[in-house]
């Protein structure tokens, strides 16, 4: 797996031994596999709960979700194509891609009101 940042990676896996964390190294670790066997175009949210379902990790919420996106955008050499695919979409088309101009990952657990 090409992890481009083995010391956040470490970090993760080292800090996250309790079952809640654990699970979300371990469905991340699954997804980045993933993706070093398809090179195709990223669909996140798929991406993820195909993670979850192939490591029967039963169901992560969406908080769970929000963290295995920010270890993938990261650590693995595509996270920054993860990140952007992710960010656009969890922001509703509100923005496009000027959700991306800046390095940061949405929250999906987020409720937006106007």
């Amino acid at each position: 797996m090409p992890i481009i940042d083995l010391e956040a990676w470490k970090s993760w896996e080292e800090n996250n031994k309790e079952p809640y964390g654990k699970c979300c190294v371990d469905v991340a670790r699954r997804a980045m596999e993933m993706l070093d066997e398809d090179s195709g175009l990223i669909d996140p949210y798929d991406l993820i709960t195909k993670a979850d379902d192939a490591i029967t990790a039963n169901c992560i919420t969406g908080c769970m979700a929000g963290a295995i996106a920010l270890m993938i955008s990261k650590c693995h050499s595509r996270g920054e194509e993860f990140r952007k695919a992710w960010n656009l979409d969890c922001q509703g088309e509100t923005e496009n891609e000027k959700v991306n101009e800046k390095d940061y990952i949405l929250d999906r657990t987020l409720l937006y009101i106007e």
